[in-house]
């Protein structure tokens, strides 16, 4: 079969030739591959710069950890892989996919299923939103940040404030959800401020942070408090996309009730990722297919996966590639 397959970490992804893989037990399930998103997850396994990537096998390693996918008998479905979903032939966990809605195509799918990942799991479980709550997406410009933004609103926030910093998307988000937007390319003063007055007028229930790094910090600056009794704030570190280190002072941490936390890959509890296949993923993917939760995506294919794996796609779109 033909894949994307990595030999030495921080290499381009080639494509070439690749044993098809067999199911090893009855927990697996060998299906089509019809679609993968490539995702910064995605990119950060095959460098080795993630947490969870594993090293390249001596005979090379197949890319990608998801996608939507065809069963023997025709079902369409989103699953996550065994083997690696970037070639024409895979293997699933059969207790991690999901029965797609006709109505959703199969770029659209791919593309959401990890960014629902991204904001439902950090809103529901490691903030607990509830209805009212006033929430701050930093870094929402990017795919996953729009959509989280689309789930606070959909999960009952009473407002959705975004901050980014390409000005389109930021305007585009007014149009999908956001209540204010707030630009991160302001001086850090003027930022600052403007997050402060936002706070004192319409105090921040949660933040999902999807930079880290310089941003994060300005963020908890202006959550930090003068002795006064404080609103609590739930702040939820999803990526960092603008470093993985920051600077915070102990008098920011006693100043505030601010409960700092992280959601990705083993924060989660075996209960909280059962619930995401048999709850929130179908919720998701049927409101894709009604129209009611949007992504924009690039299709590609994969025989052009070492051109395009570096690709930048701008304006909150994901690329795809179709097989």
């Amino acid at each position: 079969m033909k894949a994307a397959v990595i030999y030495k970490k921080g290499e381009l992804p080639r494509y070439t030739d690749f044993p098809e893989p067999l199911a090893q037990n009855e927990d697996e399930v060998l299906v089509s591959v019809l679609a993968v998103a490539i995702k910064h997850f995605d990119k950060g396994r095959a460098s080795g710069t993630h947490y969870s990537s594993d090293a390249p096998k001596e005979n090379g390693r197949v890319i990608g950890g998801d996608g939507v996918c065809l069963l023997e008998d025709g079902t369409r479905v989103y699953g996550m892989g065994v083997s690696g979903m970037l070639a024409e032939r895979a293997t699933i966990e059969r207790d991690r996919m999901v029965k797609l809605p006709a109505g959703v195509g199969d770029a659209a799918a791919a593309a959401l299923a990890n960014a629902v990942v991204g904001a439902a799991m950090s809103l529901r479980f490691k903030a607990g939103i509830q209805p009212g709550d006033v929430v701050l997406i930093n870094g929402a410009t990017g795919f996953t940040g729009r959509v989280a933004v689309q789930i606070a609103k959909y999960y009952g926030a009473k407002k959705v404030i975004a901050t980014g910093r390409n000005q389109q998307s930021l305007n585009e988000l007014l149009e999908l959800g956001a209540d204010q937007v707030i630009s991160v390319k302001q001086d850090d003063k003027q930022f600052i401020e403007q997050l402060k007055e936002t706070h004192a007028t319409s105090p921040i229930d949660i933040v999902i942070d999807y930079l880290w790094g310089h941003t994060a910090e300005m963020i908890l600056a202006s959550l930090m408090g003068d002795g006064s009794f404080t609103p609590k704030t739930r702040f939820v570190s999803v990526g960092a996309m603008t470093g993985d280190l920051i600077s915070l002072s102990a008098a920011n941490l006693r100043s505030v009730d601010l409960q700092l936390t992280g959601s990705g890959l083993g924060s989660w509890s075996k209960g909280d990722v059962r619930k995401l296949f048999s709850e929130i993923l179908p919720e998701m993917f049927q409101l894709a297919a009604d129209g009611k939760l949007k992504v924009e995506t690039v299709e590609v294919k994969l025989k052009d996966i070492a051109d395009l794996w570096e690709l930048d796609v701008p304006n909150g779109r994901r690329l795809v590639v179709t097989i």
